[in-house]
């Protein structure tokens, strides 16, 4: 089978990273251990170690998710990583505490358990933040309660839907998986030779030093805001008593950042997502901004304000039709993949249903199934399985699950969110045949369409009936809420077990990972939003014209689309009207223009229309910049030496994004602790302690 290999487009979506280095061969393992046997493939330390490395993960996640909307998967983070702690650890430990053999199929739960943990932050970055700025909830830390149930059944959702999901995709359609894939033949050299072994610990080195300089980076810029922002352009308009260079700086946000997470997501992105977004957001907020605000056009560079558009109020709806429209086209210009994806759920639905029928009719009721349902549950095991059926997952085991999760999901739509039963239910099912989807599209294009997806549910709902206005609209972004998060998770669990099935590694092993994973993705995603909540309020207030360290782009889209679909949206003027809608022409044409005009091997060079629509909704310029600035540097290093580019470039990213994500958790510690920050103000515009980031 050929191996995908076309760059992922980067969306309002949970992006995993497609390695061409890796073949998509399956490697003979050849341990160096003795070829010792690993008689068990669950433990507790692979378990709680890749559920700690997932918690690295999620914080990061959320950081980014709440700047501009992505975030990142943690497969080939957890896989590589694992091992750089557990082998070390696995012989110079007793057994009883935690030593003993480490071989590839354990480091497989490790990396599912990391995917797992890291995996639930999606929803806490856009639709959770858009329920608050909308109104519709009270405060993060008043309604943790509800939080944490709502988060629970989306956790456990994935977990179970994931059981059927693989059946339909790694076994049955085989897909490839490129990044499950990648992390699969990651997991097989590193335990295959010594030689993968030094290697892996010199990535984790690099990660390391990185993790650390950006850390202790970040950390001593809540002091010195030196550190943070460098206003080049303002100090040089400044000296040389130009103002419009000042301008540019000061109210426009062309300033230089040390946003170290965004020069590590610059080094990972493929060109033309980062040239698309970067020149995009110069022509907007560089151009064509400054001149209509000159002009008398716009009344200001950024904000909503009464007295009539700014830059960013006229673009946001434009940005929205190029961000959404374009993340629908992408799915529908695989038509035969989305039906495919939606075939295969309903016959999933109705083959659990029957199952779960005769599991009740033998085990509650003490009834005889008849000879038809005697031959539905005798089928025996897919001619293509290879795992015997003490290593799978029992179907019994993901349709109770399932059944409870709906009771459960029911009873906490109802109470803490006013849903009604009917509707929690049709949520369930739209997120478990959506989720079949996302496997299918992750599966052929590695891209997980997590933001449409949960476009879908709100569409679907829009004309729900409810009470009033503001139980529309909560249950519009619950149902959105509960597909794209149910979603994702069955996606990162479904490429999981790719990853095990070519490893060799036993599903219901990796299930139990995924089980033990699961506690802690509730518990870091919960907690880390309540905090950034309470360090910034920004991120949940009502007022948007209220000053961010967020760009929040993914919940501006939320919030506006919730608007939108159930009418209370406020009437736009005629020329953004007719901008949206050359941007939504713009954004449905264009994946069928790159898909059946543009010869393959210059598609990697076709702009991206997700990154474009971001540029316009998000407020931050800065961003692009560093995004830029970490490809430049990334394309010096390939050119300079390719092997240590090829070799460190992703543990290189991934210490520069944790780092900061980290240290940003500190950061709101000190804040809601009251600890003073911008203790020297000398860098900052006008060397005034108010202008400092």
């Amino acid at each position: 089978m050929q191996e995908v290999t076309t760059p992922p487009v980067y969306k309002e979506d949970k992006t995993e990273y497609d390695f061409q280095s890796f073949t998509d061969e399956q490697v003979v393992v050849n341990e160096p251990d003795a070829q010792q046997v690993e008689e068990t493939q669950f433990t507790w330390r692979s378990a709680i170690i890749g559920s700690l490395l997932g918690c690295l993960v999620a914080a990061s996640n959320t950081y980014l998710g709440l700047k501009i909307g992505w975030t990142f998967g943690a497969s080939l983070f957890g896989a590589i990583f694992s091992f750089a702690i557990i082998k070390p650890l696995s012989r110079v430990l007793p057994p009883k505490w935690g030593g003993g053999y480490f071989g590839p199929k354990e480091n497989t739960t490790a990396q599912s358990a990391a995917t797992t943990a890291g995996g639930l932050s999606a929803g806490f970055v856009s639709g959770i933040p858009a329920m608050y700025k909308l109104g519709l909830m009270t405060t993060p830390k008043q309604d943790a309660a509800g939080l944490v149930l709502f988060t629970i059944s989306c956790a456990f959702y994935g977990l179970f839907f994931a059981v059927p999901l693989r059946q339909h995709f790694v076994v049955k359609q085989d897909l490839t998986f490129p990044t499950p894939r990648a992390a699969a033949n990651t997991i097989i050299s590193l335990h295959s030779t010594m030689e993968g072994e030094k290697e892996a610990m010199k990535k984790a080195m690099w990660m390391a030093i990185w993790f650390f300089i950006s850390f202790i980076w970040t950390v001593i810029a809540y002091f010195i805001p030196f550190f943070d922002t460098i206003h080049i352009l303002w100090w040089i308009g400044h000296a040389a008593d130009y103002v419009p260079l000042m301008s540019a700086d000061w109210d426009w946000g062309w300033s230089f950042r040390f946003d170290w997470p965004f020069f590590g997501a610059g080094l990972m992105t493929p060109s033309s997502t980062v040239l698309s977004f970067f020149v995009s957001s110069l022509i907007i907020y560089g151009v064509i901004g400054p001149v209509m605000v000159v002009q008398g056009n716009f009344v200001a560079p950024f904000g909503f304000k009464s007295t009539g558009e700014t830059s960013q109020s006229f673009f946001l709806w434009p940005g929205i039709a190029l961000l959404v429209l374009s993340s629908f086209a992408e799915l529908f210009v695989r038509y035969d993949s989305l039906w495919r994806g939606i075939k295969g759920g309903v016959i999933s639905i109705y083959n659990g249903i029957k199952t779960g029928y005769c599991v009740i009719k033998t085990r509650l009721l003490k009834k005889e199934l008849t000879e038809k349902e005697k031959i539905h549950m005798n089928v025996g095991l897919d001619e293509d399985e290879i795992f015997q059926e003490d290593e799978l997952v029992p179907a019994w085991w993901w349709i109770v699950g399932t059944f409870i999760s709906i009771i459960f999901t029911c009873a906490i739509m109802g109470r803490y969110f006013g849903m009604p039963v009917y509707q929690s239910i049709i949520a369930v099912i739209l997120g478990f045949i959506l989720s079949f989807v996302g496997v299918q599209a992750a599966g052929e294009t590695d891209i997980n369409p997590t933001g449409s997806i949960g476009k879908m549910s709100q569409l679907i709902f829009a004309k729900m009936p409810a009470d009033t206005l503001f139980q529309v609209q909560k249950n519009n972004l619950m149902a959105g809420n509960i597909s794209a998060s149910a979603a994702a998770q069955s996606v990162d669990m479904v490429g999981d077990l790719k990853t095990g099935q070519l490893v060799g590694a036993s599903p219901r092993s990796q299930f139990w990972g995924q089980f033990v994973a699961s506690f802690f993705a509730i518990g870091i995603a919960v907690g880390l939003f309540i905090l950034f909540a309470e360090a910034y309020p920004c991120i949940t207030s009502t007022d948007l014209d209220m000053e961010c360290e967020f760009g929040l782009v993914a919940v501006t889209a939320w919030y506006n689309v919730t608007k939108l679909l159930t009418g209370a949206a406020e009437p736009l003027s005629k020329p953004v009207i007719i901008v949206t809608g050359v941007c939504a022409g713009v954004g449905i044409i264009s994946p069928f223009v790159r898909e059946f005009l543009v010869p393959e091997k210059f598609r990697r060079f076709f702009p991206s229309i997700s990154a474009i629509g971001i540029s316009m909704i998000n407020p931050q310029p800065e961003v692009p910049l560093s995004m830029l600035i970490g490809w430049a540097s990334g394309q010096i290093w390939k050119k300079i030496d390719p092997f240590a580019y090829d070799n460190y470039m992703y543990a290189t990213a991934s210490g520069l994004i944790g780092g900061q994500g980290i240290a940003a958790i500190l950061q709101a510690v000190f804040k809601l602790g009251g600890v003073e920050g911008n203790v020297y103000a000398g860098s900052c515009v006008d060397q005034l302690q108010d202008n400092c980031p």
